[in-house]
């Protein structure tokens, strides 16, 4: 979209005002009680695209308009938007208690639970509408209006059009899908950054599954809070992000905070930012978040939709979703372009590419709506997700070990061979553990310097304990957990005893 800052002529993009087109043929052609619904990706200017679809109707129709959000946010937005399309609007909020001068506007701006509860209170009663536009209609809560607008013409617009509850599918709602242009396709016409993607594979298999179908908040915590976890993302920063500014998503209030704790003691500055900050204090942080250039902020969901700062140069995934839309509105938040800002960076430290796959891969939006139940039973699983794990030893830490040239044990292969001989499994972690004996004996010219390169091997036998788990078919953490501890114990152990038998 362009604008004459100092008019209020807007104009659409050519993909813009074909979609308006195609909208516009359903409501001139389909029943006054059709519902139709609109996919467009995060920042292709779906606020835009209803903005003048409700200018062309008011025009043509001489019915009134209700545009639903869900957010506080996006109803000032919107309104805002709506001004700048010369519509006369009203927002109804919870200062709203009646609409007595609802003769003297053409549009209505609503949150979903505002208006639900003044319909079902009769405190008011919106008159002559045609035309209901609900924004980011993902969202089930939606439904409960459906009922009070049965003679008006629905369109729904969102992102992703796959409903936030896999039990009530959109197609319900909505006979028809119309699909905007991808992601891939803005990206090549300049109107999205180009993403670079980075990904960390994370063990997953502690979190569980909550009632809503996505990752509890409770088990989330207990992974992304743990050090090593902390280590990760701070040194993720630091591979990709750093001196960018940068926008870190988590699953709950207590990892956000300790990721803020966790920056300090780097001595980077930072800010935290939840649901229960004040307005002023929201206000502030995101004033300083626009001005600083370099500037770290770590989130908790609020900043995934009704947030626009296109100078976002990182967004940090720290955690897991099971949620797609939730995967597009994160990293939807780095996608917008500058003059000086053609690409942005994305670090994944949940698993959700492998999950997802990238996010600018075409994906059948048509099927997804029409077969949300096959979609959701095809996304990869975790634990399929962590077979393919390719464990990669950091450069540094293959550094300390300069007299050892090869790094490679095939747990897979070694199982095969001593399982086909008739030997016990354990033997593989047997040889594993020879193996590392001799890396650290090797570089080292005392017990005390060995134990020390037996610290730096900890990712490596997480690794061979995962890929060792997988063959004998126990792969419960607390097994692991044992595994990896006895593995320890008895590789500090073996070292000892090879320095014993030096000293002999």
């Amino acid at each position: 979209m362009t604008s004459n800052p100092d008019t209020k002529v807007k104009s659409l993009y050519d993909y813009q005002k074909r979609d308006l087109a195609e909208i516009f043929d359903r409501i001139d052609n389909k029943s006054d009680d059709y519902n139709l619904l609109y996919q467009l990706p995060t920042g292709g200017g779906k606020t835009v695209i209803f903005s003048e679809i409700v200018r062309k109707y008011l025009k043509e129709k001489q019915k009134k308009v209700v545009i639903l959000t869900h957010r506080i946010e996006l109803c000032k937005q919107t309104s805002k938007m709506l001004n700048g399309f010369d519509v006369k609007n009203k927002v109804i909020n919870s200062k709203v208690k009646e609409l007595d001068d609802q003769n003297e506007y053409q549009c209505f701006v609503a949150m979903v639970e505002t208006l639900n509860n003044r319909l079902q209170d009769d405190k008011l009663e919106l008159e002559d509408i045609g035309l209901v536009i609900i924004d980011e209609a993902h969202y089930n809560s939606f439904r409960k209006l459906f009922k009070y607008f049965e003679h008006c013409f629905i369109l729904g617009v969102t992102a992703t059009p796959l409903s936030s509850n896999f039990k009530l599918p959109m197609k319900d709602n909505y006979k028809e899908l119309i699909v905007g242009d991808s992601i891939s396709s803005l990206v090549n016409q300049g109107f999205l950054a180009q993403a670079v993607t980075h990904t960390y594979d994370v063990g997953l298999s502690g979190l569980t599954i909550g009632m809503n179908g996505d990752y509890t908040v409770k088990s989330s915590e207990k992974l992304y809070i743990d050090s090593s976890m902390q280590e990760k993302l701070l040194q993720s920063y630091n591979d990709v992000c750093k001196g960018k500014k940068t926008l870190i998503f988590n699953n709950g209030i207590r990892t956000s905070i300790e990721v803020e704790e966790t920056f300090k003691r780097a001595g980077i500055e930072v800010r935290h930012l939840d649901n229960t900050n004040t307005k002023e204090e929201r206000k502030e942080i995101l004033k300083w978040f626009k001005n600083k250039p370099d500037a770290v902020l770590t989130s908790v969901s609020i900043l995934t939709t009704g947030f626009d700062e296109p100078s976002v140069e990182c967004i940090i995934l720290n955690r897991a979703t099971k949620s797609l839309t939730l995967y597009y509105q994160m990293i939807g938040r780095g996608s917008r372009i500058l003059k000086n800002k053609k690409e942005f960076h994305i670090v994944d430290l949940g698993n959700n590419v492998a999950r997802f796959g990238l996010w600018n891969e075409p994906v059948d939006w048509q099927q997804v709506f029409r077969s949300p139940d096959f979609y959701v039973e095809n996304i990869v699983s975790d634990e399929e997700i962590e077979r393919n794990f390719v464990y990669r030893m950091p450069v540094d830490v293959k550094a300390e070990f300069p007299n050892t040239t090869d790094f490679t044990f095939d747990v897979k292969g070694a199982y095969k061979r001593i399982t086909k001989e008739n030997r016990k499994s354990k033997e593989v972690l047997d040889e594993s553990i020879a193996q590392h004996v001799q890396w650290c004996v090797e570089n080292s010219e005392d017990v005390f310097d060995a134990r020390i390169l037996a610290k730096l091997l900890k990712e490596d036998i997480k690794d061979r304990i995962r890929r060792y788990s997988y063959c004998i078919i126990n792969n419960t953490n607390n097994y692991k957990d044992w595994l990896e501890e006895d593995y320890y114990r008895r590789l500090r152990l073996a070292i000892q005893q090879e320095f014993a038998g030096v000293d002999a």
